[in-house]
């Protein structure tokens, strides 16, 4: 599973924050565990759908939560898309 989530600073953990920078556009890839619920898994994949971002499955809050090098289990985390004038 890509390690990019730990290692770069341009990433958010936890729903909340996962569909706030969709709706902002801020996004260019999501990750969501397969155990969550599913009503926010739903929320999730229609919003990531919608903006056309891409999705990848990950098989569990626990490996999402380390994927994000964060001591809890993550429903969802995203990649922020890089600036163009950074």
């Amino acid at each position: 599973m890509p390690d990019q989530l730990r290692k770069v600073p341009r990433r958010v953990v936890g729903v909340k924050q996962v569909l706030r920078a969709l709706n902002d556009d801020a996004l260019e890839q999501v990750f969501l565990a397969m155990d969550a619920a599913s009503a926010l898994r739903r929320q999730v994949e229609d919003r990531a759908m919608e903006k056309q971002v891409r999705l990848t499955m990950v098989v569990s809050m626990e490996e999402l939560g380390r994927m994000c090098g964060v001591d809890v289990p993550s429903a969802a985390a995203g990649l922020k898309r890089a600036r163009e004038n950074a």
